[in-house]
């Protein structure tokens, strides 16, 4: 399997919604939006009575963010839709993600073990909502609001990966450099730092840094992605610029594997890693 997966922040989005998805997701939220009027409800109190806030409620009625099955389950039974709302799930789910990454997502969702280095930023399943939102702001050509903020959606929903159970083993490399950018400035920058470190104690998870003054790397191939699914081959994702790549050749991906497990040995080890985190969050 080969195909294309635009990327963008080693997070695999791209701007590649086909304008069916676009507009089926406006048509729900339309569909919310009578549904809460005809209640007499206004966005915060509907938000309130499904556990979301004001803005989630706004995104999803304007067709900016793609609403889970739990909001559209909750949002169904509080305005009485009668099964009308909860009925748009199926086709909501195929819409959550660019058409180019969905395939890739579903692999992150159904894999139990996944290995990522980074060179340039911080890696997409590691992003706060803040750094994320200034990744996709600073593109070239520059997105639009509700492209940023579907976007920006559709990264943070793939962070489930960290709460499902069973867990999946999890690993990361990232470059000294990417911990030191200021992307999005030194708060954005500090809290990422801060949700590093939280992923990092995580039992499952393992996460090294790479410092810039090692004189031998392997990885100078640019980043990677190696995903084993429940059922079927190990999957490799690599990219450069705006153009991705997923394979199974069993021979790209074994290389990919060796490569992988070099730049690990040459990376700090992980509580090394962690405890240098926590100084670089010192200094900034």
């Amino acid at each position: 399997m080969t195909t294309g997966a635009g990327q963008s922040g080693s997070g695999t989005e791209e701007q590649d919604w086909d304008e069916g998805a676009t507009d089926f997701l406006k048509t729900v939220g339309k569909q919310v939006k009578l549904w809460r009027e005809r209640a007499g409800l206004k966005q915060v109190e509907l938000g309130q009575a499904i556990g979301y806030g004001e803005e989630q409620v706004s995104s999803v009625e304007r067709g900016r963010r793609a609403p889970k099955p739990e909001f559209l389950d909750a949002a169904d039974e509080v305005l009485g839709a009668g099964g009308i709302l909860a009925a748009f799930n199926e086709d909501v789910e195929r819409a959550r993600y660019p058409k180019k990454v969905r395939d890739l997502a579903k692999l992150e969702a159904d894999a139990v073990e996944l290995g990522a280095y980074s060179n340039h930023n911080i890696q997409g399943l590691l992003q706060t909502e803040g750094y994320a939102r200034a990744l996709f702001g600073m593109r070239r050509p520059l997105l639009d609001e509700e492209t940023i903020e579907r976007q920006v959606s559709a990264r943070m929903d793939r962070q489930e990966i960290f709460s499902r159970w069973p867990a999946p083993i999890l690993s990361f490399v990232q470059e000294e450099v990417t911990l030191r950018r200021p992307i999005g400035g030194r708060m954005v920058l500090r809290g990422q730092l801060e949700r590093i470190l939280e992923v990092g104690g995580l039992r499952n998870v393992e996460i090294q840094v790479m410092p810039t003054d090692r004189e031998d790397h392997a990885g100078m191939g640019g980043q990677l992605l190696l995903l084993e699914p429940k059922n079927g081959p190990k999957v490799a994702h690599t990219e450069v610029q705006q153009f991705s790549r997923v394979t199974t050749d069993r021979t790209a991906v074994r290389t990919l594997e060796a490569r992988y497990g070099i730049i690990r040995a040459q990376a700090l080890t992980p509580r090394e890693s962690l405890a240098f985190i926590e100084k670089v969050l010192g200094e900034t």
